[in-house]
């Protein structure tokens, strides 16, 4: 067994461990497995370990493996966890099962228009700058609701998930705690949050997703 399939499993040990020290059901967690800048052949062999659900950062590399994979591994579930550009819109919606970065209104009316064109309709999450970051993508906490809202009533979007990156160097709990606030707040049932760094923590605090690469893949 290779590495990367033993780290995988440690990774799914530490998530049960988890989930059961924060009183939470037994696969209430799922691992979204981030393959970003990793080749199919790095990705197969936890595929065939029974990992399902993938993260990419970028439409256009995904582009280049995931089409082949999903093809030969038809229940896949793949999720966009990077910026959308608007532009990419198109390729996002037919490529992506779930799409954890809406964070303007223009990308909101793009992904609206794809989906009405296209007749598929990934899974939305709204991504939210909890630490007001400049450089981050994400809205600011105190729109999100009111934009959550708008996606729904003016753009026509189902929102079903909220999505963080708390500030490398600040403690994660409190961003976590402000994430599932805003979640309830909003009438959304799912929370991604939580990386290699910190996903034990965003299970405690209501995690319903968590977004692992390097813990898998090692470093890029």
């Amino acid at each position: 067994m290779g590495d990367t399939v033993q780290q995988f499993f440690a990774v799914k040990a530490k998530i049960a461990a988890a989930e059961q020290e924060a009183g939470r059901k037994a696969g209430a967690v799922t691992l979204v497995a981030v393959s970003k800048t990793f080749e199919a052949a790095d990705i197969q062999p936890v595929i065939e370990a029974g990992q399902r659900v993938f993260g990419e950062n970028r439409v256009q590399e995904a582009q280049g493996k995931w089409p082949a994979l999903k093809q030969a591994f038809a229940d896949i579930e793949l999720h966009l966890i990077g910026p959308l550009q608007s532009n990419k819109a198109k390729e996002a919606v037919a490529l992506f099962d779930v799409i954890e970065t809406v964070d303007r209104d223009k990308i909101a009316a793009e992904l609206a228009k794809e989906i009405a064109r296209q007749g598929r309709a990934p899974k939305l999450y709204v991504q939210v700058n909890t630490g007001s970051e400049p450089q981050k993508a994400g809205i600011e906490p105190r729109d999100a609701v009111a934009f959550i809202a708008r996606c729904r009533d003016v753009h026509g979007l189902a929102i079903e998930g909220l999505m963080c990156i708390p500030p490398a160097e600040e403690n994660p709990g409190p961003h976590f705690a402000l994430l599932e606030k805003l979640g309830r707040e909003a009438g959304v049932e799912k929370l991604s949050m939580g990386m290699s760094g910190d996903y034990e923590t965003a299970i405690a605090f209501g995690a319903t997703s968590v977004r692992v690469g390097s813990a898998i893949f090692g470093s890029r």
